[in-house]
């Protein structure tokens, strides 16, 4: 069982940059696959990113394809979401989440994620 807390919300304009964090609590954190998510207001909340267990598999959604990058450190537990060229349409509650599996791939399916962070906000203004 594992414990995430997402951090590096804010306020940024358009054009600007974040890194969020997600850190993980827990043993063998190295064995799950993690995604990042996003709920904008009145929204479902949809799919993102996600990468493997080893780091060297990731997957983008088309919106953010070119202008984010999921990365993780496993020495320190934490997996990022850089968001680079942030939009108008970014601004959501972006949560991590995590399942363990035995397998290298990754899943985008939010029903086959078993922990969840409590979220971060990003707004991007103009």
């Amino acid at each position: 069982q594992v414990q995430l807390v997402e951090s590096g919300g804010g306020l940024v304009q358009a054009g600007g940059s974040l890194r969020l964090s997600c850190a993980a609590s827990g043993r063998l954190f190295s064995t799950y696959r993690v995604g990042w998510f996003r709920q904008a207001p009145g929204k479902e909340r949809e799919f993102v990113a996600a990468i493997g267990r080893s780091g060297s598999i990731t997957y983008y959604a088309d919106s953010v394809k070119g202008r984010f990058t999921i990365s993780r450190d496993s020495a320190k537990n934490t997996v990022y979401l850089q968001m680079n060229s942030l939009k108008l349409e970014d601004t959501a509650v972006y949560y991590c989440a995590a399942v363990q599996t035995s397998y290298a791939s990754i899943t985008y399916e939010i029903s086959e994620y078993d922990y969840w962070g409590q979220g971060t906000q990003v707004t991007v203004s103009s």
